[in-house]
């Protein structure tokens, strides 16, 4: 096991294997009557002789993931184990959450298979890197570290609700894709996997992202084994690190625990557990100093996901800015305090008698202006998806936090939204503070060429609501004029069509900003 992606290249010599032998994997070897290419090994498994590759689907054209399961198939207790992976991985092909890849098939070895594979799961391929490369120059932040397992933890609990069992117990089956989220990405659970040892699984990831060491079992090749203390019980991550929460320390710990003389996970025994630490820390920030008064160099993440810190020459900036602007609102005010003085002055010069005529001619009326447009802030929002499981339902409250550093994003679908697709529709309802005839929105979004549709919800969201407005964003700022009525309280933002982007359908929406007038 090593801790950057293997490339295998076929050995020079014109030995064949033994008759016994598993014959090695190497990449541009063809699986499953042909359909799938390897291109790359990205770890193993050897506790259950499963190999990790990258291969393409020659049949849809797009990177998968292969659990590959090698043995001798004359041997009895081999191949019984990798049918029963093979059974546990087929029912977890129902299972569809942010934090596991998909499971698109299940197969056994076919006829051109060479003589060493037992069985096959194929699932979608997670983009990004594996634990082992994320904390190659040391641990992550806490805070990071929690917000990277969330969506991990969850799939965890959502599994075990589900009566499945992940196997999320191993460093290189799961990935860190390029949003910053742990995601198991080689589903297929030893023959003998509880949901202990996924709750185990979760302890050893985070104490991996908090230490940069591994906690459970025989460390891989290049990451150093989680020390024990004199009566040989874990160190705890705090000890390591005094940054670390103790919660967040604790949980670490207790979730790893010790099966063979407990039976139990220290005290911590679901997902649940472990994912409301993590949701509590999730934006942590240490306060602790160094004893010269430094802060800690703790400068090791790679998605700059918290809000950004006080900058000194740009406050300085932003002081004269408002200064300069105070300066020019007094002047324009006494401008125009001085033309309707003017005004006045002029009109009782040229009144010869000064005499007033009243009526009331409708023709004269002065006209009643509209309504002045006024901010409305969200109040608060929840996820819509028109069919199938709602996309990042985490990150909802991004869309209306006022940092456009932070962000919502769809999952990567392999198929565009529309009829006859995986969904049709996504996004949020959002209540607002106040209900008001609104009149435009703006939303502030990379992902140029996505398309989004404003509907106003008077009961339950649906497609069928009335439609305000509608465009195809910009990268950057979209206005959107919205054509309504009647005062909304609630309105829904979804897309309805993604951007395309390296072979996958997806977007992102940074910022929603609403404005409208009182109702």
């Amino acid at each position: 096991m090593t801790s950057k992606p293997t490339e295998r290249i076929a050995a020079d010599s014109d030995d064949e294997p033994g008759a016994d032998a598993p014959e090695q994997l190497t990449p541009g070897r063809v699986l499953d009557h042909g359909r799938y290419r390897l291109l790359s090994q990205v770890g193993s498994d050897d506790r259950c002789n499963a190999e990790l590759w990258r291969a393409k689907d020659g049949v849809l054209g797009r990177d998968v993931a292969l659990t590959i399961l090698v043995g001798d198939r004359a041997d009895a207790e081999a191949a019984t184990n990798a049918r029963r992976t093979l059974e546990r991985a087929m029912h977890a092909s129902t299972f569809n959450h942010v934090g596991v890849a998909r499971v698109l098939d299940v197969v056994t070895s076919s006829a051109g298979d060479p003589p060493g594979v037992l069985g096959l799961v194929i699932a979608e391929w997670t983009h990004g890197t594996d634990l082992l490369d994320l904390v190659a120059e040391g641990p992550l932040p806490p805070g990071t570290a929690a917000r990277l397992m969330q969506p991990l933890a969850a799939a965890v609990e959502a599994a075990h609700h589900a009566g499945l069992v992940l196997g999320a117990d191993h460093p290189q089956r799961i990935r860190v894709t390029p949003e910053g989220e742990v995601r198991m990405a080689f589903p297929g659970p030893l023959a003998h996997a509880t949901s202990s040892d996924d709750v185990r699984g979760l302890g050893a990831a985070l104490y991996l992202l908090l230490t940069g060491r591994w906690a459970l079992g025989d460390a891989p090749e290049g990451l150093p084994a989680a020390p024990t203390g004199p009566d040989g019980n874990l160190v705890a991550p705090r000890t390591l690190r005094p940054t670390v929460p103790m919660e967040l320390s604790t949980v670490a710990v207790r979730a790893l625990g010790n099966p063979d003389s407990t039976g139990t996970t220290g005290g911590v025994r679901t997902g649940a557990a472990v994912l409301r630490v993590l949701e509590q820390y999730a934006t942590y920030e240490p306060t602790n100093t160094l004893s010269n008064g430094t802060p800690p160099a703790e400068s090791n993440e790679v998605w700059r996901r918290e809000d950004p810190k006080p900058d000194k020459t740009r406050n300085k900036k932003l002081a004269v800015s408002v200064g300069v602007l105070a300066v020019a609102t007094i002047l324009v005010i006494g401008w125009i305090a001085v033309g309707v003085i003017g005004i006045f002055t002029e009109s009782n010069q040229s009144s010869g008698t000064g005499t007033v005529i009243s009526g009331n001619n409708p023709g004269t009326a002065a006209q009643q202006p509209s309504p002045q447009a006024a901010p409305v802030k969200i109040a608060s929002g929840e996820s819509f998806t028109a069919q199938g499981q709602p996309d990042a339902p985490a990150r909802i409250n991004n869309l209306f936090d006022g940092d456009p550093s932070t962000y919502w994003s769809t999952f990567g679908y392999y198929q565009q939204l529309g009829p006859g697709g995986i969904n049709t529709a996504t996004g949020a309802v959002l209540t607002l503070e106040r209900p008001a005839v609104l009149q435009q929105i703006v939303i502030n979004s990379p992902s140029a060429g996505s398309k989004v549709e404003i509907r106003q919800v008077d009961g339950s969201p649906s497609m069928d609501s009335k439609l305000l407005g509608s465009a195809t964003l910009n990268s950057g700022d979209t206005p959107i004029k919205l054509e309504a009525v009647a005062p909304s309280s609630k309105i829904m933002v979804v897309l309805t069509q993604l951007s395309q982007e390296g072979g996958e359908f997806s977007s992102k929406i940074n910022e929603i900003t609403v404005s409208g007038s009182a109702a």
